[in-house]
């Protein structure tokens, strides 16, 4: 769960005031971030967000934890990923794209983002794929008789 204090960021350039970022902010972005890779099914919610969708909320912070301690600011992230897609490599570009974004989008660099892979969605039989079935070698079978 995310800490309740506001990062502070660093702007050495302007004397102007403090900016402060909290946050829900990052594991946002994180979120959005992730979920956009090609071969990530969904993120990995808990109850509160299950709940939330079926009244028609979003979550995009869905699936996120973060962490800060005396390392950095580390990030996990909680995903289902579709079949026959390769997981090293997905995890690898959904690591590179959060960090990416948190840098361009807020200036704070992290010291880890881990990526858990908690399950694997099938492909599912398209009715279509049913119905095209050949059929009609059985029932040539049955008529020969």
């Amino acid at each position: 769960m995310a800490e309740e204090t506001k990062l502070t960021l660093q702007d050495n350039k302007t004397s102007l005031g403090e900016i402060e970022i909290a946050p829900e902010v990052i594991e946002v972005i994180s979120g959005i971030a992730a979920s956009k890779i090609d071969g990530v099914y969904s993120m990995h919610g808990n109850l509160t967000s299950g709940v939330a969708e079926l009244f028609g909320r979003t979550s995009h912070k869905k699936g996120v934890r973060l962490a800060v301690d005396e390392d950095g600011l580390k990030v996990d992230v909680y995903c289902l990923i579709n079949y026959g897609i390769s997981v090293p490599k997905v995890a690898s570009e959904m690591q590179e794209k959060i960090r990416q974004q948190l840098l361009f989008m807020t200036d704070i660099e992290l010291a880890e983002v881990n990526i858990h892979v908690v399950g694997v969605v099938p492909e599912k039989a398209l009715p279509q794929d049913l119905l095209d079935l050949d059929l009609d070698d059985e029932e040539e079978d049955g008529e020969d008789a």
